[in-house]
Order: C-alpha cells, then structure tokens, then sequence
C-alpha cells in the first residue's frame, strides 16, 4: 500500500582472498590491498549509503560501485554493485557484514503504489564516511539527503526540498538514471537534511493521492 516502510535486501556477496593481478588492476587497489569484499543490493540508492556506512564501521574503501538497470522487476528499481577492499580479510568480511547490516535493517524504501511495486528512497545521513567524502568532495561527518524516486515525482520532490530546507545541491541526477530514477544528494546542518528528506516524501506523497490532470 502507499506509504508502506519496506527495508533493502542483499542479493548476493563475497569475499575474495589474495585476488589476481588483472582484478588489483581493473578494481584500482591500494598499496597492499589483496583481499575484497563484493556486493549486490536492490535499490541501487540504499547500495551506495550501505557502502559509506561500511566505511564509518570498518577499515575499508569503497573501490568500485555503479548501479546497473534491472534489480528486482519494479520499473524504477535497479541493483548496485559495489567493491569494498581492506588491508586484512578481517577488514572485509566486517565492511561486509556492515553493508549487509544497513541495506537489510537500517534503510527503508517507502512504496508509492498500492501494490509495493513503486518505491521512493530519502535518506538523511547524519554523518557521511569517507567514500561520500571523497566522491563528493565534502569533509566526513558531513551531513547529507540522499533522495531518490522515479524521475517525475523525484524533480518534484528535489524542488520541493529545495523550497523548505536550507541546503546545498551537492549532486542531482535531472534526467532517469540507468534504474529510471530522479535524484539528489543535498547537504546542509542535520535538522535541515532531515526537513529536506521529509518534504521530499510528504509532496510526492501528494502526487500519488491527489494527481492533477490537465
């Protein structure tokens, strides 16, 4: 139903030990760096925070993510595959767990349809780690609204969190992504990141139950 709260889900993962040279290579390892850590999600939005989470729990990098169109059937939903690599095995499988940890208990979509087929994704990041950090030159512990939704209601939900909170637009996805999205990272103090996301939420939610038609 609309408004439902659902959580991530894990496709797969798994950890590589002592990898070839062709993967230190194309992954772009660190000095040292032997061992990863690789991961699917559906929802390619919870994938990309589950893996900045991964990075302020665990002595990991963030050395490769991208999403990619499919995910799990829904129109607007695509997977994520990411690479997470450390300077021990220990290092990794716990980056892992934590991806794991955040993708299955800690995010949550939010379904714009009746039939939970159609889901949005506004996340308030209270402190960022270091691979939003490093990926959107901001400082760690910065705080973040990672909003995502189908690319219709997602430009109208960025306007709108826009007009209420006093933010920054760090990154905006105008046109549909490779999962058919509409998105935003916008940055700001934590109490304006989390009006950010609630005004995002509360104007699309309006668009489903009061659609205007011209």
């Amino acid at each position: 139903m609309i408004g439902d709260k659902v959580h991530g889900k894990m496709i797969a993962n798994r950890l590589l030990t002592d990898v070839e040279d062709c993967m230190l290579e194309d992954y772009h390892l660190p000095e040292g760096y032997i061992d990863i850590g690789m991961f699917t999600t559906s929802c390619d939005g919870i994938g990309y925070v589950a893996a900045d989470d991964a990075t302020k729990k665990a002595n990991v990098e963030v050395v490769s993510i991208y999403s990619t169109y499919g995910g799990c059937g829904k129109f607007n939903d695509g997977q994520v595959f990411g690479v997470i690599s450390g300077p021990t095995v220990s290092d990794v499988e716990r980056g892992l767990r934590y991806v794991r940890q955040f993708t299955e208990q800690e995010a949550a979509l939010y379904s714009i349809s009746d039939d939970d087929q159609t889901f949005i994704y506004a996340e308030c990041v209270s402190k960022i780690g270091k691979y939003f950090a490093k990926a959107y030159n901001l400082p760690v512990g910065s705080s973040i609204a990672y909003l995502v939704a189908p690319a219709l209601h997602g430009a109208v939900g960025i306007d709108e969190a826009l007009t209420q909170a006093n933010v920054d637009v760090v990154k905006f996805w105008g046109g549909p992504t490779h999962s058919n999205l509409c998105g935003a990272i916008l940055t700001g103090t934590q109490s304006q990141c989390k009006t950010a996301c609630e005004g995002f939420k509360d104007v699309i939610f309006d668009c489903i139950e009061n659609p205007i038609e011209y």
